[in-house]
């Protein structure tokens, strides 16, 4: 038999209803912040993502599930294409293509699935799926402003007040521009060469290629070493330092608590100045459901104009994991089980299904062969509540036996009248 592949899964019903209560819910926050939708392509020309994302960060070296596309004849060289292992960068390429600058600053969110080939575990696939929002434009439109920032904060926390997640932490920092970085990882360099080789293999390769990335590290052992590292907020320039201090008071402005936390850095180069993280106590040890920061010179890195830029991820996948307990609640089951009985009541079954549905009921639908017994034992296991039963006498009436299932409560019901009558409750 063949199964899925290892670290893809299939959803499916009921937790699908989850799936569409998340992504309604984070439509229309997004409608009332101003948020267009884009949809980019599932796979990118590779220097895409080695340019964009950083040629010595995890994703890039060891987690991109990246091909050669054949060329039209045996002699052409193919193009390599990697399916995206993030949004962000296939955003800012259809920014740069497209001119989007040209329409001032642009607030613009997809939801879609994302590839990297790592170690599968909790609320982490392969084939995993991404609500990504971007804002970005010319800095005449305002795309650098601390304002900007902290909207995007004060809608994260909306969306998570929205759904339910109220019990979340926001993590804050700024990492600081490209000068301050290049000091930082000088400085990193220093202070890990005579402590790197108590560390775990992945620190030690980051040392030298990327000292930064030594702040993702989650192996405990290396925990105390990372800790007497030095901190970022060590080399803020003077501008760096003031956008992070009027991030903070917007963000206090508007009410949204946030700790400060000067480890946190993100995965992938691009990022700039404000980087911040939420988390959630029942994802256990990775509990971070989202995360994001600022990436102010994205875009000329990949051959577009200045065009500063504020966004986040949310992780799909472990943000519905930690809703499960609501799922119940959100799975919207049949209002009404329609039991055909007899010969030749099929069609008229189907006729009322058809009004019912009109009125925006759910309904279920059974089938003349069933005998009563087993049309009562599908539709409690359906979850419906009523179930309306559809015979010869019923149909000369015009009238039909609703019966609840919860109470054991059954009525006659006029057509006309089983619309109010099923949707009262």
């Amino acid at each position: 038999m063949i199964k899925s592949v290892r670290g893809t899964r299939d959803l499916l019903p009921p937790e699908t209803a989850l799936w569409n209560f998340v992504e309604s819910a984070v439509r229309d926050v997004f409608r009332a912040y101003n948020f267009q939708e884009i949809r980019t392509p599932i796979f990118e020309e590779t220097a895409l993502f080695a340019r964009s994302v950083g040629e010595e960060t995890d994703i890039v070296a060891k987690e991109m599930y990246t091909w050669e596309d054949r060329g039209r004849a045996a002699s052409e060289k193919g193009q390599s294409l990697t399916l995206r292992p993030e949004a962000t960068a296939g955003i800012v390429r259809a920014y740069i293509e497209h001119k989007l600058g040209d329409r001032g600053l642009n607030k613009l969110y997809c939801i879609g699935p994302m590839f990297r080939r790592e170690r599968p575990q909790k609320g982490r696939y392969r084939q995993f799926y991404q609500i990504d929002a971007e804002v970005i434009g010319p800095p005449s439109a305002g795309s650098e402003s601390p304002a900007r920032d902290a909207e995007i904060l004060e809608m994260l926390a909306t969306l998570l007040d929205r759904l339910g997640i109220t019990d979340w932490d926001l993590e804050l920092n700024s990492v600081g521009c490209a000068n301050d970085r290049a000091a930082f990882n000088e400085a990193l360099r220093k202070a890990l060469e005579p402590v790197v080789g108590r560390m775990c293999v992945d620190c030690q390769r980051r040392a030298v290629t990327n000292p930064l990335r030594v702040f993702d590290c989650k192996v405990p052992e290396d925990q105390p070493i990372i800790e007497k590292l030095p901190r970022i907020s060590q080399f803020l320039d003077e501008p760096c330092r003031q956008h992070f201090e009027k991030v903070q008071a917007i963000v206090q402005a508007v009410g949204v608590p946030f700790t400060l936390n000067d480890r946190l850095v993100r995965g992938l180069d691009y990022y700039t100045r404000t980087a911040f993280e939420f988390t959630h106590g029942a994802l256990g040890a990775q509990n971070a459901i989202l995360g994001g920061g600022r990436y102010d010179g994205l875009s000329e890195s990949l051959g577009g104009p200045a065009a500063p830029g504020i966004g986040f991820a949310i992780g799909e996948d472990r943000l519905v994991m930690s809703l499960k307990e609501s799922a119940e609640g959100v799975v919207r089951k049949p209002d009404v089980y329609i039991a055909p009985l007899g010969a030749g009541t099929n069609p008229e079954a189907a006729r009322l299904a058809r009004e019912l549905r009109h009125h925006d009921l759910v309904v279920e639908l059974g089938d003349e062969s069933f005998r009563l017994k087993k049309s009562f034992e599908v539709a409690t296991k359906a979850g419906a509540k009523y179930i309306l039963i559809v015979g010869e006498n019923e149909v000369k009436a015009d009238a039909f036996a609703l019966k609840n299932l919860a109470t054991g409560e059954q009525v006659s019901v006029p057509r006309a009248d089983l619309p109010r009558q099923i949707g009262q409750n």
